[in-house]
């Protein structure tokens, strides 16, 4: 039976329609003058940049011009961008970008929904916003992950890339991007 299958294998390994359902997620190409499923690979590159935003409070400020200017410079043509903030009271979301009464309603509702009255925390040492804007932060995201076409992260028409600052005082916030793709 063992050398039934082997041969099987081998003939099955052979064939143009068991090599067209290989699936494929990395770009790998079958290398058509060796051996069955030997493949070989593109090498993919990857880079990396920390961006900081000065904020002046509360507010959804846009960062997706810094962040495609970045992409552009790096070269590669596609690939996936992954976006991550580095605190704990900010975060990051994909909104409308055309309309600031958007952005408005977004906060304001975050505010109803996360109250600012110290009487409902236990952690209330960093002032009377901190442990909402944790909250607020948890809500959301700290991460987005995007594809990159043609250099360029892949956004809608109305589509922004925002730091949602959740603090009422200024911050420096640091937002990392990766960059991996060809």
């Amino acid at each position: 039976i063992v050398a039934n299958m082997a041969s099987l294998r081998s003939s099955l390994q052979r064939t143009d329609f068991v090599k067209s359902l290989l699936f494929n997620p990395l770009g790998f190409t079958i290398n058509e003058s060796g051996p069955p499923y030997v493949k070989t690979c593109q090498m993919l590159s990857q880079d990396q940049i920390t961006l900081e935003i000065t904020t002046s409070g509360q507010g959804l400020y846009e960062v997706t011009e810094p962040i495609q200017s970045w992409v552009n410079q790096t070269g590669l043509e596609r690939g996936q961008l992954t976006i991550f903030v580095r605190h704990t009271s900010a975060s990051l979301t994909i909104q409308e970008n055309a309309d600031p009464d958007v952005r408005f309603d977004l906060q304001t509702f975050f505010g109803q929904l996360v109250q600012e009255n110290p009487s409902l925390y236990r952690h209330t040492c960093e002032g009377p916003d901190d442990m909402p804007a944790h909250i607020k932060s948890a809500l959301t995201d700290v991460s987005l992950t995007i594809p990159v076409s043609s250099g360029r992260a892949v956004l809608g028409t109305w589509q922004g890339i925002y730091l949602f600052e959740h603090r009422r005082a200024p911050h420096h916030r640091k937002v990392t991007l990766h960059l991996i793709g060809e």
